[in-house]
């Protein structure tokens, strides 16, 4: 904890050690005497990095010190993407104890250049706390610290960035040159390219202006180069375009037109995958693009009224439009192919805490960070699940302090931070912008047995993100008091000090629904008090201090189970395991939501062994329906609505400085109203940016036809070759098995007959009496299906489609192996599959007998690679190993793993580094095997 002392009131700028008492600090997390690396257990592990489909080799460092309580996964992130140094060399970092200490060193000694710390006590105290934190994953920097912190490297620590352009060419041919140099350092920009006059205006030499869309092209062009070359990641941009720009038709239907361009590319036979051979030539597609709509227009759309579009140059309006049909298309292509997103302008800059220096025009590629142009963010995020007590309550007081010493952590960077051009640079150090947010919101409200979408779970979410906000304004207004408010605070006081009151106001509106989040909230109320008192006197040191970010590469960084604000992806989850192998295992936040609402041990071990094997709750055993919704996911048998993600933005971005890095998934039958309510929705519920994507939206599929594959002279001449099915009838004899059953107390035979190479060929259900509707109904249904696997039809495919089905009769069963079923057909297509399916598919459908599933929970019919397997086993007796089983050969990431329970392909790129599929991170995406990703935090 940190308390300040002697700050004389309106102080600005820096301040050397000396000049005035700087703050003090108590420990928190350490003890007095003892280093924080020395209360922990250290090992050294051997880390191989293999491509997840050729098996070659993409990284390779042995002998790495870790402590042992660290993953496989995190440690594999951290020694490939943070560890500094020439492979092999003498130089190359080879412990976590290098890395923390190259960072936070760097920091702790610019914090006493600057007279941060009262004393070299406090000064010691903050860098042990700051150790300790980082060490046990409590929180993270941005990836640009830990790449460049420390090194000989510049000391570039943001991770966001914001660029502007003017309507000059040597404007815009700066903006490709600053743009390159941010992505070379692995960091993302965006820009506003609205002062660019549109194609409908004249040059000053006569001509007409190529508009801001032609302009593009060169940007995308530039950041499609660096992606594939870049060092640390692949380049993130967005660019955004004001509703009333002459232009803005032909750049809301800009990727959607060469998104249908892909698609008969694709038909004609050119290789239009994701890293395709042809790909390239499709322009564009580096960028995310955003519509910045005002109030105007909005309520425009809302009375379906007509909208002027405005020259650059003059103000004058050239032309109007329908507003609601403009709006429908801004819809209808981003339901094409997800872009563009849209930006609410109005509310942006009606939170803008320095209106008076310049708008908010523009955002960084994930849209979380939001402020003036030419200016920068770093980032640090904190594992919410690290503050969740033993009796599943939210240590609010813990957290309180745990954000103390990262905001000032953050501030201490900018003292020594280098940025890409000296414009960013003078922006930064004048407002000192910050970025706090956290991970692992969606793994704390399953935890506490709270439902993504309820109003319980929002309360919670909110009062934790408005002590978050309220506690680093606090320390940002006591920071003020020691070393001097931001630059710009002067000119901009009482627009900062009205949107400090706008965030405390709204933190008095939250309605709390139990003791957890109701604590919460008394502390969160408690601090924006004391913050806005102590601010009215010093000031503030930072103009912004929170966003909510997509914690990509950081939260595989932290081990969070989820990233930013998003719910978990599914209640199953894929693991590496020490020493090779991997392991399906069923989330370790799920156990605790159960015990979270009571559940007793017993139910709770049959209940997770049911998930281990369904990947969804169900019919679980025990599990009340009541219930069923705390265990909702984005994706799965229960996925959370479209208007469930809206919704928890709404709750929390009140308390939150910047927006929100967040992509709402529809599925693929979603309309373009649909897309339209969304849209229409964030502005009315006050976020500030928004993004859609549509299942299947994009050409672009993880899964390649493999058309690349072939030769020139295939693809010149074709055959057209028409294939079809051939009945393989059953012979006058063969082999069958009679099953008598009883369902839900309906009682039925199963007669099934046999190839005499013991595939099945036909099926009889008896059920209800003879000449009843239903006997005549199953008999029909027996005949469809018999033929059906005489023509070929997979009988694992059958399995898929029937089991899980649900309807009466429904219930307990006779059948050892399957004591419950949600209706008839499920209970046969399980039989079917334990009785003619080989345990590796069956593995992949989720089907075992009870002797299986015995093995699997005791252990006994697996050997786990490594002692990470063990704790595994030994804590959770809801693991099911495929290590040694088919999904080990298909499945490389969490989103593989999903796809082959659900039976669908999930629209996430490959990985370019390690060619695992990705998952989805905020607005970005994340490879869960090599730590890289699509966006900029």
């Amino acid at each position: 904890m940190t308390e300040t002392v002697g700050s004389p009131a309106g102080a600005s700028g820096e301040s050397a050690a000396g000049a005035r008492e700087g703050i003090r600090v108590q420990r928190v997390y350490t003890t007095e005497g003892v280093h924080p690396y020395d209360e922990v257990k250290w090992e050294r592990r051997d880390v191989v990095m293999t491509n997840w489909r050729d098996g070659s080799v993409n990284f390779e460092q042995r002998g790495v010190e870790f402590p042992d309580f660290w993953s496989l996964n995190a440690v594999n992130i951290v020694t490939s993407k943070y560890f500094r140094g020439a492979v092999g060399s003498d130089e190359r970092e080879s412990s976590l104890r290098q890395l923390i200490d190259r960072v936070v060193l760097t920091y702790v000694a610019a914090g006493v250049e600057h007279g941060y710390f009262a004393t070299d006590a406090d000064a010691e105290i903050f860098e042990h706390e700051l150790t300790w934190m980082l060490m046990h994953q409590v929180f993270s920097f941005n990836s640009p610290v830990w790449f460049n912190v420390g090194t000989k490297s510049r000391q570039q620590v943001s991770a966001c960035f914001i660029l502007s352009v003017d309507d000059t060419m040597e404007s815009i041919l700066d903006w490709y040159k600053e743009e390159g140099l941010i992505f070379k350092g692995g960091s993302g920009a965006g820009l506003n390219l609205s002062r660019i006059r549109s194609s409908r205006e004249l040059l000053s030499s006569g001509g007409t202006a190529s508009g801001p869309v032609s302009f593009m092209r060169g940007a995308d062009a530039s950041a499609g180069t660096i992606k594939s070359g870049g060092a640390t990641r692949r380049a993130a941009k967005m660019v955004v375009l004001d509703v009333d720009h002459p232009d803005i038709e032909e750049f809301i239907e800009t990727k959607a037109r060469e998104e249908h361009k892909i698609r008969a590319l694709r038909d004609a036979g050119f290789d239009m995958d994701l890293g395709g051979a042809d790909s390239n030539s499709v322009q564009y597609q580096n960028a995310n693009n955003s519509v910045r709509v005002s109030d105007e227009f909005m309520r425009a759309v809302e009375s379906d009224g007509r909208f002027g579009l405005r020259a650059r140059m003059t103000g004058e309006v050239l032309d109007t439009v329908q507003a609601r049909d403009l709006f429908r298309k801004l819809a209808k292509a981003a339901w094409d192919c997800a872009d563009p997103g849209i930006q609410y302008d109005d509310t942006i800059n009606d939170w803008h805490t320095s209106p008076e220096t310049g708008r908010i025009t523009a955002s960084n590629p994930c849209s979380e960070y939001m402020h003036l142009d030419n200016s920068s963010c770093n980032l640090a995020s904190l594992n919410l699940l690290k503050f969740m007590r033993d009796d599943l309550t939210f240590d609010a007081e813990l957290f309180e302090k745990a954000v103390e010493f990262v905001i000032t952590a953050m501030d201490i960077s900018i003292c020594f931070a280098d940025f890409p051009t000296e414009a960013i640079g003078d922006t930064t150090r004048k407002f000192r912008q910050l970025g706090i947010g956290y991970a692992n919101l969606g793994a704390l409200l399953m935890a506490t047995g709270h439902a993504y979408d309820s109003d319980g779970g929002r309360a919670l979410a909110a009062a934790i993100t408005s002590l978050m906000t309220g506690t680093a304004y606090k320390r940002s207004a006591e920071l003020a008091g020691v070393v001097g408010a931001y630059e710009g605070y002067a000119r901009n006081a009482e627009a900062h000090q009205r949107v400090m009151r706008k965030h405390a106001a709204a933190n008095d509106l939250v309605r709390t629904y139990h003791r957890n989040d109701a604590a919460v909230h008394k502390l969160a109320t408690k601090v924006w008090q004391e913050g806005l008192e102590i601010g009215a006197r010093n000031g503030w040191r930072n103009a912004q201090a929170s966003v909510l970010a997509p914690t990509g590469t950081i939260g595989l960084m932290m081990d969070c189970d989820t990233t930013g604000i998003e719910p978990d992806l599914a209640l199953v989850k894929f693991k590496k395991l020490v020493g090779g192998g991997s392991m399906q295992i069923v989330n370790q936040t799920v156990p605790r939501a159960l015990q979270a609402l009571n559940y007793q041990d017993e139910q709770i071990e049959a209940i997770v062994e049911y998930i281990a094997e369904h990947g969804h709750v169900v019919d679980a055993p025990g599990l009340r329906q009541e219930h069923y919704e705390v265990f909702d996911c984005a994706m799965g048998e229960r996925s959370i609505a479209p208007m469930g993600h809206v919704r928890m933005m709404a709750a929390v971005q009140p308390f939150i400085s910047g927006a929100i890095s967040k992509t709402v998934n529809m599925p693929e039958s979603a309309t373009v109203e649909e897309v339209e309510q969304l849209y229409f929705e964030g502005w009315k519920l006050g976020l500030k940016a928004l993004a859609i994507y549509r299942d299947n939206c994009k050409v672009g599929q993880p899964l390649s036809a493999g058309k690349g594959d072939k030769g020139e002279s295939e693809k010149a001449v074709e055959k057209q070759i028409e294939y079809r099915p051939v009945r393989k009838r059953l012979p006058k004899k063969r082999p069958s098995q009679t099953v008598s059953f009883t369902v839900g107390g309906a009682e039925g035979y199963l007669h099934a007959g046999s190839y005499p190479d013991d595939g099945l060929g036909e099926i009889f259900v008896k059920l209800g009496k003879q000449g009843s509707t239903l006997a005549g109904v199953m008999d029909a249904f027996s005949m469809s299906i018999s033929v059906g696997l005489q023509y070929g039809i997979p009988l694992e495919f059958y399995v898929s489609k029937f089991q899980n089905l649900r309807f009466e009769p429904a219930g307990m069963t006779d059948d050892p192996d399957i004591r419950m079923a949600s209706s008839v057909l499920d209970y046969l297509f399980r039989r079917l599959a334990l009785d003619y399916l080989p345990y590796e598919k069956r593995a992949q459908l989720g089907v075992f007998t009870v002797d299986e599933r015995e093995a699997q929970v005791n252990g006994t019919d697996v050997a786990p690679a490594g002692q990470e397997a063990a704790v595994e086993l030994d804590t959770m007796r809801s693991t099911v190993d495929y290590s040694k089983k088919a999904d080990e050969q298909r499945a490389g990431s969490s989103t593989e793993l999903l796809e082959l329970r659900l039976g669908k392909a999930a629209d996430a790129p490959l990985c370019m580094t390690c060619g695992t599929k990705m998952r989805p991170s905020g607005s970005c995406y994340l490879c869960e095997g090599c730590g890289s990703t699509s966006g900029c935090s």
